[in-house]
């Protein structure tokens, strides 16, 4: 495909996994041919739960894929929060901690979000499965491309939508530790068999530097374990080694009590544990030349905000809106920086408020945190965090592009 056969370009996106169909999707409304290449067998997934909040949500319903997502949404219902020795410190609405707002919002497991978004757009755009980028060479008019298959093809644009650990910005930017902030923690993710009788909730245990979580997604029989704790320093050692992982995981949480002995053994012998720091991206351009990135391989936000699902869909829209009004794509991508970047700082800096404060590192510190959580509502909060809807969105556009 050429841009002859394109009148508004051709476009590469890397990544299928939430921010890079996305980006397909509005690109291919807006008169773009697209291809997206995507190492993994398939659309990147995950049943963890996700959400869709404030301005994402108007993303949402303009893709036309929110009432699919609200039929999908879990409704969780309470959080407890458990002393070391496993006994009741706070029993809250999930909403009055990660700031959502009960009937606007929606959170739904990550799975059903990129299947719905790759659903939406399939049969519109090109899907290369099983490959990725190996070599980017830019030139005046498109970037020509060499996969790791060997297949070489040229584009008028690439986007890197794959990821905190984007290769696509390591390509053109350099290494991914200069653009990492790393905010004092490690993490593991993964299901265990619901032996507890969960429901639509979650259980959160801590002790001063650690945390464990256990999560139930409606009345689902497999629980998602989480496993948290602080260091000073980023574990680079450990980040491509699963064995590692493991052990660094068993030894931390190695003296603890109530169902943390049980989670560590259930990670030894889960299918597909995830493990990786707590970090957040910040880089001072998202785009060189013909390359920009979008989502969290541009300005991943953390967990700890709650806003990296969210982030990815809006910055998907501006992006794709910035690319159809402006002919020149320096212009476009300045566009799309200009038009979010104060949304992403304002949402990157959540990371001081609701979820991150879940994971104390002192006794006091633990203590001050149990006394705010008792102070919080059993009930869903009558307001969102004013963050997530800190952005009015561009009309749609489809202006010519190239």
């Amino acid at each position: 495909m050429n841009a002859s056969t394109a009148p508004k370009g051709t476009v590469l996106v890397s990544g299928a996994s939430i921010a890079g169909p996305a980006v397909a999707f509005w690109l291919r409304r807006f008169g773009f041919a697209v291809t997206v290449v995507e190492k993994s067998a398939g659309p990147r997934g995950g049943g963890y739960p996700i959400d869709v909040r404030g301005t994402a949500v108007e993303v949402a319903r303009r893709m036309g894929i929110l009432t699919r997502l609200q039929e999908a949404h879990i409704e969780s219902r309470r959080l407890t929060f458990l002393h070391a020795d496993g006994s009741e410190a706070a029993v809250v609405h999930p909403q009055a901690v990660g700031g959502g707002l009960e009937g606007r919002d929606v959170e739904v497991p990550r799975g059903v979000l990129t299947e719905v978004l790759y659903g939406a757009v399939r049969d519109e755009v090109e899907f290369v499965f099983e490959d990725s980028i190996d070599v980017l060479t830019e030139h005046e008019h498109g970037v020509d491309v060499t996969f790791r298959s060997g297949v070489q093809r040229g584009f008028d644009l690439v986007l890197g939508a794959d990821g905190l650990h984007s290769h696509t910005r390591k390509l053109v930017f350099g290494p991914e530790r200069q653009f990492h902030r790393y905010l004092g923690y490690c993490f593991a993710i993964f299901a265990m068999p619901n032996t507890f009788g969960l429901s639509h909730e979650a259980l959160i245990w801590n002790t001063p530097g650690r945390a464990a979580a256990l999560y139930a997604v409606k009345d689902s029989e497999e629980l998602h374990a989480f496993l948290n704790f602080a260091g000073p320093e980023p574990p680079h050692e450990v980040l491509r080694d699963p064995e590692a992982q493991r052990d660094l995981i068993a030894t931390t949480f190695g003296e603890d009590g109530w169902e943390v002995p049980a989670m560590v053994a259930a990670m030894h012998h889960a299918r597909d544990p995830f493990f990786d720091t707590v970090s957040q991206v910040h880089m001072p351009r998202w785009s060189s030349g013909r390359v920009a990135l979008v989502g969290d391989a541009a300005y991943a936000p953390s967990f700890l905000t709650g806003q990296g699902s969210s982030l990815a869909l809006v910055g998907a829209y501006v992006l794709a809106c910035s690319l159809a009004a402006h002919r020149d794509h320096a212009a476009a991508f300045a566009a799309y920086e200009r038009g979010i970047r104060g949304f992403v700082e304002l949402n990157q800096a959540q990371v001081g408020e609701g979820d991150a404060a879940l994971f104390p590192t002192t006794a006091e510190a633990l203590e001050r945190r149990n006394n705010r959580l008792r102070g919080l509502t059993t009930l869903p909060p009558a307001t969102g965090r004013p963050a997530h809807t800190a952005l009015t969105l561009p009309a749609e556009s489809a202006s010519p592009a190239f």
